[in-house]
């Protein structure tokens, strides 16, 4: 086993005042934040236009199914390997992936062929499982155990930057092609460099035993782990009663992707409003993390009921934007399908499409931003976070691959629509039952000084190890 970790953990790492701290958690989440800005950020603007930016969506929906089957394995897979390697190694593995995901378009831009497409995309499941496996456990277990849902937020809300970010390339580089056409070269090689440098940024994230908390405590005393082990806690995951009642929301969770991308925004609008559409529903889902996160942190007093309200308050808004989007659906079919949409030249027509699919993002990021939390108020360790964070992924990635080849083989709209609603509203009252039977209400702080959590010793005021003061 690896003497990387315990030494990590050992060490006395010097606190400044400020809590913009390299080693802080504020800036290690802000870190990972700006490394899924530029990765899963941009993939999902890239898959917000719909079919992956080409007219014909067969290719990016056998591509997305690929990558959602490998995503499964791997994301479930994925806890265990961050678990042996560290965060470093993981990230900027992951990251690449999606380097080579998005270049497979802009060969299938000049050639047509699908095949480079599905294998980069499976390959994409792999390192995507990587990334969101210790994506998981540094958002989860590095923040202060009564802050994890305004770090969540604040994670939510860069990473949901990249996705602004993203729609703008589209809509800049295709302003002028608002006829139904492929994006153009530039707009994959924009996604192509932004990938690139989140890859190299992973390199700056911190193993968890050298971040250390404002109070000067470790926020996790981790030893790197080894195969035998992580394959034993993995295989107990599907018989651990807490993952069972998760595993609807997992499932659900990213689900309504492929109707919302291809159904709403693709069928709906023309190909430089799809591009204007994304920035606002990325732009949504920052708005809603930051208010469900807030909730979860500050409405009540005790943690468990604010558990209670923040599920209470998702399930409310949820319902109500599902039977919005019921409304718009009865409108049109795979038979008959509706006019494109232009932002500047369609008047009123627009407005309650455009509505919509903003709403639909800022209820995604509140509904998993609501999942994160519940993981999160599980447990406070790393190593168990980052397996409960790979099996949600690994779950909901496979929800993921069979909503794709839903698409594909062109069930009926409605019965879509329906599918994603009921699987939502299925997962509300199983997290109401897991808050009440698993989740307990913060430790005082001086309990929590005295826990075993923070059991390692606090940080000195002065340099070690030839490290100088970071504040």
């Amino acid at each position: 086993m690896s003497k990387r970790g315990e030494s990590a953990g050992k060490q006395q790492m010097v606190v400044g005042k400020s809590r913009f701290r390299y080693n802080s958690p504020l800036v290690q989440v802000c870190l990972i934040g700006l490394v899924c800005f530029c990765c899963p950020g941009m993939f999902n603007a890239l898959s917000g236009m719909g079919g992956g930016g080409q007219v014909d969506t067969t290719a990016a929906n056998n591509a997305n199914t690929a990558l959602y089957t490998t995503f499964t394995i791997f994301g479930i897979l994925g806890g265990g390997i961050y678990n042996i390697l560290g965060p470093q190694v993981t990230l900027i593995s992951a990251c690449s992936t999606y380097v080579l995901y998005a270049g497979s378009f802009l060969y299938y831009n000049h050639h047509k062929h699908q095949a480079f497409a599905i294998a980069a995309g499976a390959i994409l499941g792999i390192g995507a499982g990587l990334l969101w496996a210790a994506e998981g456990a540094i958002m989860t277990s590095y923040p202060p155990p009564n802050r994890k849902g305004t770090y969540i937020s604040i994670f939510w809300s860069i990473f949901n930057m990249g996705g602004v970010i993203g729609g703008l390339i589209p809509f800049i580089l295709n302003y002028n092609r608002n006829e139904a056409v492929s994006v153009n070269d530039g707009t994959y090689i924009g996604f192509m460099c932004f990938m690139s440098a989140g890859a190299l940024l992973s390199l700056v994230i911190l193993p968890p035993g050298r971040v250390i908390r404002d109070d000067g405590t470790h926020c996790t005393n981790i030893e790197y782990s080894n195969v035998s082990t992580e394959i034993t806690q993995v295989l107990k995951l599907f018989s651990n009663w807490k993952m069972l009642l998760i595993f609807p929301a997992s499932w659900a969770s990213n689900f309504f992707y492929s109707y919302q991308f291809n159904n709403v925004n693709g069928l709906q609008f023309n190909l430089r409003t799809r591009g204007l559409n994304n920035v606002f529903y990325w732009g949504a889902q920052m708005l809603g993390s930051v208010g469900i996160g807030y909730i979860f942190d500050f409405s009540f007093p005790t943690r468990r009921k604010r558990g209670f309200v923040g599920i209470v308050v998702v399930a409310l808004l949820g319902s109500a934007i599902w039977a919005g989007g019921l409304a718009n659906q009865l409108n049109y079919s795979h038979d008959k399908p509706p006019a494109k949409l232009d932002f500047k030249n369609s008047g009123s027509d627009f407005a309650g499409p455009f509505v919509l699919y903003f709403c639909y993002g800022l209820l995604d990021a509140m509904f998993q931003s609501m999942v994160y939390w519940v993981i999160g108020a599980l447990a406070d360790d790393s190593e168990t976070l980052s397996r409960y964070s790979g099996f949600y992924k690994g779950v909901q990635s496979a929800g993921a691959a069979v909503a794709w080849q839903v698409d594909t083989h062109k069930v009926p709209l409605l019965s879509q629509l329906v599918v994603n609603w009921s699987l939502t509203t299925i997962s509300y009252p199983l997290l109401v039952i897991l808050v009440l039977l698993a989740v307990k209400d913060e430790k005082s702080p001086e309990e929590s000084t005295n826990s075993k959590e923070v059991a390692l010793p606090p940080a000195d005021d002065g340099a070690v190890g030839g490290l100088t003061k970071l504040s």
